[in-house]
């Protein structure tokens, strides 16, 4: 027998209750990618509630089982049943808020009370009851340390990557245009998140019950539900609009995923920050709207023509101008929906005779534009997902569709980058970092483009090279060191191996290698992709080289892909290296060390930059940055006017060995550990996924 009603956190972790998990279920276990999905929910959610403060979101269940005989003093103490690594991530990014509004000095002691006392431990109670939450035994000794906020929180495990990921994001303001705060985000967490609280009877089976919850099925898709919907409200004209609208709608987008994906886009044009997840509650709230079977119809007619159009998008050759056609296919090759909105409201106002092909063509141009340049210069996605939906509402219906997404996207906070900033970017930026990998490739291709090359460029055939290599052989270093001297050859390889300058694209990777110059240069002349061709008349690759080249691809870059109209604009310091720094350096593990020039190859510039920006601006986590030899530089220095504690000792209460004045070896992170940790916690560029 069991009783379920709909509840929020608050009403679950207030008052005197512990919540045990069953040693019975796994140790926790989500990864990244749970992690960014809850991420955007709380973070809409917040934003949400500025205009609406009952506005919720719905989680899941949560199946709790009362411990016979469980009362202890005044704690009542229940099994998890299921949902423990949902309730466990809840749990950590409150403590992560708590540690953020301490850290920033940006909240009432109140405010971080309330969250440790009332919703992460029963204050007046001591072990095992003290915590609300009591992992399994394997978790329980880190969950512990990021709850009493001890310097081991954060440790190397699944629920200190939790601990971490929550804290970089928090550390990184959510949209410079939406004032959104961490107070904000522990509110949508505990009254916004809505669950479902399962309760068991005394007496059930929890074990059998935990298995029946495990038994998976086939689940019905937001499409699914919404053609039963619709069709439902058509007791006397279903079979022949399944016949004439919806067989041919389903024939066009050839899968059940895309027709949801269609009718979340049309949602999108009239509720610009509504969730794929949410398309279905969304739509049926608009449709009950609707009273006879005709209006229905209609509904079903309307539908249909978006769907033509929206083949479009996804068979872009299908278009019959060639200008609308070319656009069409590179957006298709970007491979992200987070444009697809906009871009299906550009084809609905051709379709309806309000913009011209030409115009559609333009205003194309400007979406891809954007994205472009803020590739190139790094910036990263967050904040598109809401840029492309609201344009729909927001353009100036007064002018041709084109200009008027021109000045939209030029306005405002949407590092459209000018031709200065991209520049800079392309001479000093690691392109080769940025970004999904895809794409990387994806703008190679179309830089190659820009060549005019009459063969056909099939990017599943190629691969980014560098030039110069990214592991210098004794050939490349002697020329390098007779050219610019021996001490600088590092230095200037780390600044400029993955700029765009010294990129391009082979489909032979392999053989190329770490040949020497000479020897690339005769595979490259062979080469049908035209910018080998021009690389191969070079006498010698150097930074002088490299700049010249970086100079000459960004005048293409500008022709081809026009920046914002009032490109005077200035926006402060819009360098993202030292955000990815920052980000970087949150993530880094309790016990865990790297040094300055480990930090710089993963960022693509040099150690000294790194030296140099750590020893001026407050950074977190500086203390974990050694030099090559595993010390503590001499240089180092708290930049916070109340530190005086001694990093080492620091360090050693956070779990790091030392051997005289060297961290051990063994607890260093590497470049690819650390690539892996800001892989893990990269934005998604699609809201949908």
């Amino acid at each position: 027998m069991v009783a379920a009603q709909e509840t929020n956190l608050q009403k679950i972790l207030e008052g005197t209750s512990q919540y045990l998990v069953p040693l019975y279920q796994r140790p926790y276990q989500w990864g990244p990618e749970n992690f960014k999905e809850l991420w955007r929910d709380v973070t809409q959610l917040a934003e949400d509630r500025i205009d609406d403060v009952e506005a919720t979101h719905f989680i899941g269940s949560l199946v709790l089982a009362p411990i016979p005989g469980s009362v202890a003093g005044s704690i009542t103490r229940y099994l998890v049943v299921d949902g423990q690594q949902r309730l466990t991530t809840l749990t950590l990014l409150l403590a992560a808020v708590r540690d953020h509004l301490l850290e920033q000095g940006s909240a009432t002691r109140r405010d971080t009370d309330r969250i440790h006392n009332q919703l992460l431990t029963n204050q007046y109670e001591d072990d095992p009851y003290r915590l609300k939450l009591l992992p399994t035994q394997a978790d329980r000794e880190s969950y512990a340390a990021v709850v009493d906020s001890l310097p081991t929180a954060g440790s190397d495990d699944n629920v200190g990557a939790a601990y971490r990921f929550f804290r970089a994001r928090l550390a990184e303001p959510i949209d410079p245009d939406v004032p959104v705060d961490a107070v904000q985000i522990a509110q949508a967490v505990t009254t916004g998140l809505s669950v479902v609280s399962i309760s068991t009877h005394p007496g059930d089976n929890v074990h059998r019950i935990f298995q029946s919850l495990n038994n998976t099925g086939l689940k019905l898709t937001q499409g699914d539900l919404l053609r039963n919907y619709l069709f439902m409200r058509l007791p006397t004209r279903s079979d022949e609009v399944y016949r004439t609208h919806w067989l041919p709608l389903q024939n066009a987008l050839e899968d059940n995923e895309r027709i949801e994906t269609l009718f979340w886009l049309d949602l999108l044009h009239t509720k610009p920050q509504v969730k794929q997840t949410q398309t279905f509650a969304g739509q049926q709230s608009r449709l009950e709207k609707l009273a006879t079977e005709d209006e229905i119809v209609g509904e079903i007619e309307r539908i249909a023509g978006l769907g033509r159009l929206y083949r479009l998008m996804l068979h872009p050759l299908e278009e019959a101008d060639s200008a609308v056609r070319e656009r069409l296919v590179h957006l298709s090759e970007w491979d992200s929906i987070t444009p697809a909105p906009l871009i299906l409201h550009l084809l609905v106002l051709r379709d309806r005779g309000d913009a011209t092909s030409e115009q559609v063509a333009r205003a194309l141009l400007y979406i891809e534009s954007l994205l472009v340049r803020r590739f190139l210069v790094g910036r990263a996605t967050t904040g598109l997902n809401r840029v492309f939906p609201a344009a729909v509402q927001e353009l100036d219906a007064d002018l041709p569709v084109d200009e008027a997404l021109h000045r939209y996207l030029s306005e405002g906070r949407k590092h459209y980058a000018t031709d200065d900033r991209l520049v800079d970017a392309i001479l000093s930026s690691p392109l080769y970092t940025t970004g999904r990998a895809a794409q990387r490739k994806t703008v190679m291709v179309w830089i190659e483009r820009l060549f005019a090359t009459r063969e056909h460029v099939d990017p599943r055939s190629l691969t980014i090279e560098h030039v110069m290599p990214q592991t210098l052989s004794p050939s490349w270093r002697r020329e390098l060191a007779a050219a610019y001297g021996d001490e600088k050859v590092d230095t200037l390889h780390d600044q400029l191996v993955h700029t765009l300058g010294n990129l391009t694209l082979t489909g032979y990777n392999e053989s190329l290698s770490n040949h020497d110059f000479g020897r690339k240069c005769e595979i490259l002349q062979a080469s049908s992709i035209r910018m080998n061709q021009e690389i191969s008349v070079c006498k010698a690759w150097g930074p002088n080289e490299i700049e010249e080249r970086g100079r000459s691809l960004s005048e293409r870059i500008i022709a081809a892909w026009p920046g914002p109209a009032d490109a005077t604009r200035t926006t402060g310091d819009d360098n993202p290296l030292w955000a990815s720094l920052n980000r970087l350096l949150t993530l880094l593990p309790a016990g865990r060390w790297t040094t300055y020039g480990d930090l710089a190859r993963v960022l693509g510039t040099a150690a000294q930059p790194i030296g140099n920006r750590l020893a001026s601006v407050p950074a977190p986590n500086a203390h974990r940055v050694l030099n090559a030899q595993g010390e503590i530089s001499a240089a180092f220095r708290w930049l916070e006017p109340h530190r005086t504690d001694e990093p080492r000792e620091i360090l050693a209460e956070e779990g790091v060995r030392f051997s005289g004045n060297r961290a051990d070896s063994g607890q260093r992170l590497t470049v690819a550990d650390l690539e892996q940790l800001r892989v893990e916690v990269e934005e998604d560029t699609d809201p949908a996924e």
